[in-house]
């Protein structure tokens, strides 16, 4: 990485060498590279720069550190034509994302938020293969599979404007439960309406500042207003999924005499058998997080509204928007003035369409897709609308969230002789969580400070901030 080089502000490159097709690229600050280089998700950008049919650059957000295969906050767009796809792109938690809903209420009338910390603790399921209330017959668990948020809206746990608040409608077409293991069936027929663990949790916070009073003005977002985050992905199904294809690609990069420099990122052909069964069986995982995302959100609101007092119409929910952080979708962009239909592969980014662009439902068109940026439990999150450069510079995607500084057993460590809890409380924020270690291993000092990285996806125009919250109690597995 001693050739890693500043093209300008905001934007490093790996140059092209040896037998890579392409160079790596990173959008991050000066500050922020001097982290990034102590672990090895450059390498992983390099190492991805190698893989059959990729287009443009290996790309890393600002939020990047290392995971598995490709690193988190890792873009790669391969061309259909010849391209791979890999699961290393995507990861294990398929279709892991964030959702946030704002409340027609002032958060400052909310009182007690300790109990109703407790309350939603209480209500909504979380933990290590925590499983919920809802237990899905192999019929009904393939329905959600086919059919994702749609499923929740047949079963009254979404409404028609929540599908059009939710990326792809909550929906994406073509996935077939027959390529779903037995094992991955048993992992997930219990867990839709769950939280999970890790970096999973489910915030109640507030509108704290408005950076764009106009958007703001269109999407509902008013400063005071009480606002609720939700943060999880398809669990146990979708562990499995990556986990049973990584295995069979592993074979697949030795049948079709595929290079790879990190086994991690062993892929296939997409329009191969093995990589049209993953993308088929990724989008079942994916439709069952958008399922398990709304189901959170019902039982969320529905135990805001029971603590409160208050009916769920007097509270006014709204969607402002679902967006997917690790996912594999098809996309058409412009490459040497052509248009070509791309796989991208996002892994801990987020989409971030610009306005006018034709996937947006209507209420968007003129705004442009909100991104959701979720920070630690003790600082802050953001709102951003996609922007005008994030086809041209990261295939509409930015970042996810505000990137691991520690690892999870280092933030342990660190926090061994302090009361992460009480720390929180300290700043106003009530915390639980599920097990002894999970306040520690996601604690603020583990993560960047995420001002620092929204701020360079603001100033290179791939996604512009609408709106700052600050979290008032957290729950997580």
């Amino acid at each position: 990485m001693t050739k890693l080089k500043k093209v300008s502000e905001y934007i490093f490159e790996i140059p092209k060498e040896d037998k890579m097709f392409v160079p790596g690229r990173i959008y991050a600050s000066d500050s922020m590279i001097e982290d990034i280089l102590k672990d090895e998700s450059l390498s992983q950008v390099k190492n991805a720069a190698y893989l059959p049919g990729i287009v443009k650059a290996s790309i890393a957000m600002p939020d990047i550190h290392y995971g598995y295969g490709l690193p988190i906050g890792g873009v790669v767009a391969t061309d259909v034509k010849g391209g791979v796809v890999t699961p290393g792109g995507v990861g294990f938690d398929i279709n892991c994302g964030v959702r946030l809903i704002v409340f027609d209420i002032e958060a400052d009338k909310v009182k007690g938020l300790d109990n109703l910390a407790n309350k939603l603790f209480k209500e909504i399921p979380c933990g290590v293969g925590e499983g919920g209330k809802f237990k899905l017959s192999k019929k009904e668990l393939e329905y959600v599979m086919t059919n994702g948020s749609k499923w929740a809206y047949k079963n009254g746990f979404a409404s028609e404007e929540d599908l059009y608040s939710t990326e792809s409608g909550g929906l994406l077409t073509g996935a077939n439960p027959e390529l779903i293991s037995g094992r991955a069936l048993e992992r997930g027929y219990d867990q839709v309406g769950t939280l999970g663990s890790g970096n999973h949790f489910l915030e109640i916070g507030k509108v704290d500042e408005i950076f764009n009073q106009d958007i703001a003005n269109r999407w509902g977002l008013s400063k005071g207003k009480l606002t609720l985050m939700i943060h999880s992905g398809s669990r146990g199904l979708g562990h499995q999924i990556c986990s049973d294809y990584l295995k069979i690609f592993e074979k697949a990069v030795k049948k079709y005499g595929i290079e790879v420099k990190d086994i991690q990122l062993a892929c296939a052909p997409i329009e191969s058998e093995e990589g049209e069964n993953y993308i088929s069986a990724l989008k079942c995982a994916a439709n069952f997080a958008w399922a398990n995302r709304q189901v959170l959100q019902h039982l969320a609101i529905s135990a805001i509204a029971s603590f409160l007092g208050l009916s769920d119409e007097k509270l006014k929910p709204r969607l402002i928007y679902d967006v997917a952080h690790n996912i594999v979708k098809f996309e058409k962009y412009k490459i040497d003035k052509k248009e070509k239909l791309l796989l991208v592969h996002r892994k801990g980014a987020t989409r971030a369409l610009f306005k006018g662009d034709d996937e947006l439902p209507e209420k968007y068109k003129d705004t442009g897709q909100p991104v959701i940026i979720p920070g630690d439990m003790g600082r802050y999150s953001f709102v951003l609308c996609g922007g005008e450069n994030a086809a041209d510079l990261s295939f509409n995607s930015a970042c996810h969230g505000a990137g691991r500084v520690l690892s999870r057993n280092a933030a342990i460590k660190r926090a061994s002789n302090r009361n992460i809890a009480k720390e929180l409380l300290d700043v106003g924020v009530y915390a639980k969580g599920r097990g002894k270690k999970s306040l520690m291993e996601e604690m603020p000092d583990a993560y960047k400070d995420v001002l620092e990285v929204v701020d360079v996806v603001d100033k290179l125009n791939i996604a512009n901030k609408i709106a700052k919250l600050k979290p008032l109690c957290v729950i997580k597995g």
